[in-house]
């Protein structure tokens, strides 16, 4: 089954709550950048924990017939990148996101209210649905 963006971005904001990634935040940047369409930034405590999430969003996705278009940044983990044509997710140990405030880049764009079960880990369960 397809999922919309929305669905999909959903989905990628759970893994990095489920993953323990903090401050999560999504852009609807739909008329303000060619890049994407959503853009997601979240951060992992330190560069192995921000590879670590990076790789658990490939692969919960990739379960579900989700692949991204690229991948970087997950040799050094201090800012990884996934992109899934139309949305675009930065991961960052804390010090890098605010020196590159890519939340000032799009300050026009709207916040995504994400839906985020707190309740329960959605981790591995593709295979259940």
């Amino acid at each position: 089954m397809k999922k919309t963006q929305l669905e999909t971005l959903n989905l990628i904001a759970q893994v990095i709550y489920d993953k323990k990634g903090i401050n999560i935040l999504a852009l609807d940047v739909r008329g303000l950048s060619s890049i994407a369409d959503y853009i997601l930034i979240a951060e992992g405590n330190v560069d192995r924990h921000v590879t670590a999430i990076a790789k658990t969003i490939v692969d919960e996705l990739h379960e579900r017939g989700i692949n991204p278009v690229r991948v970087e940044g997950l040799q050094t983990g201090d800012w990884a990148v996934l992109d899934y044509a139309g949305i675009m997710v930065h991961l960052f140990m804390p010090g890098y996101r605010q020196k590159y405030s890519l939340e000032k880049l799009w300050s026009e764009s709207k916040i995504v209210d994400l839906e985020i079960e707190v309740s329960k880990s959605i981790l591995g369960q593709a295979h259940r649905n």
